[in-house]
């Protein structure tokens, strides 16, 4: 079985669009084909084409793989310690939430006047 359509909202479609650009200028910037890209990432050539295009039939690692190898910053930093300080703020932060969220229950109302 092939993969299914990935349906977008128009915000994630633009965010798709614009990290395949930067990965397209990045990888161009440096004088690298997209086969180069390709071989460097472990993926072949029409994967490096549909990060390229934000296609959302791609893998987020492979995304990801392929925006850090060409130096595309993620989550606002190009730096892997800054990225690293980053994650474990928000392993700290999330270790203080509760493990699940319940669905509230609403008291009883009587409505009748």
């Amino acid at each position: 079985m092939g993969r299914q359509k990935v349906s977008m909202t128009t915000t994630a479609r633009d965010a798709a669009a614009i990290l395949g650009q930067q990965v397209q200028f990045a990888r161009q910037d440096r004088g690298w084909t997209v086969d180069e890209l390709g071989e460097r990432a472990g993926v072949s050539y029409p994967t490096i084409r549909k990060i390229e295009k934000g296609e959302p039939s791609v893998s987020w690692g492979n995304v990801l793989n392929v925006a850090a190898l060409v130096g595309v910053p993620l989550f606002g930093t190009d730096d892997p310690s800054e990225l690293a300080r980053i994650r474990a703020r928000g392993q700290e932060r999330l270790t203080l939430l509760p493990q699940r969220v319940r669905e509230r229950k609403l008291p009883d109302v009587d409505l009748d006047f």
